[in-house]
């Protein structure tokens, strides 16, 4: 059987800044915000419940952010957005190659609505992949099988024709306990050669399912 659709992760993997940096590195100079504080403050306390879809990022950040710093809540969120936005064009090019190809792009990510609503239409994801699975729209994490169950209910493809690409070893252990075909990205891989391990998985794209 072969992978009839790539589901490719987004931070680490589509979105990585090429100086390893953090996108809140500059956070204190630029907005007066402590990294560490917002850490503490928000991302320990709250991002769980906002990554799950059980909580809205807007209003989860208006009840933290006074005690942080003379920024508004939809401040904070541009700044996070737009510095946590850099495309790997290499891999864009690859992935658009493999397109040609026939086997269907998606994302597959852990994210919550806004940021993936931004990641699809601002950043025009929405033209390089057909569809975009993710924790807040699931209700469950890549780490869980339950998120590639879901997937598969919307593809209607059995669990052997997707494969993930994503940088964390736990997920990519997930999937393949799922029954998905999984490769672990590192910075530097190209894709023929994090596919090269399926064998000829991608090579007969277009395949009637098995």
């Amino acid at each position: 059987m072969t992978v009839r659709a790539l589901m490719v992760d987004v931070d680490g993997v589509l979105v990585r800044r090429p100086d390893g940096r953090r996108w809140d590195a500059d956070l204190l100079a630029d907005l007066g915000i402590d990294p560490a504080d917002l850490q503490d403050v928000f991302f320990r306390a709250h991002f769980d419940d906002v990554l799950a879809g059980r909580a809205d990022l807007f209003e989860r950040l208006d009840q933290v952010l006074p005690g942080l710093g003379p920024v508004t809540s939809q401040e904070l969120v541009d700044y996070w957005f737009t510095h946590d936005a850099t495309l790997d064009t290499v891999l864009l090019d690859d992935l658009a190659e493999l397109r040609t190809r026939g086997i269907d792009l998606q994302l597959a990510t852990v994210q919550e609505h806004h940021r993936a609503r931004y990641l699809w239409h601002d950043l025009g994801l929405r033209g390089r992949f057909s569809a975009i699975h993710y924790a807040a729209d699931i209700g469950h994490r890549k780490g869980e099988p339950e998120f590639y169950r879901a997937v598969e209910t919307r593809t209607g493809m059995a669990p052997r024709s997707h494969c993930l690409i994503d940088d964390s070893p736990g997920n990519v252990e997930t999937a393949r306990e799922a029954g998905w075909h999984a490769v672990h990205w590192t910075p530097g891989l190209r894709l023929a050669d994090a596919l090269a391990s399926l064998g000829d998985a991608t090579a007969r794209a277009g395949d009637p399912e098995e």
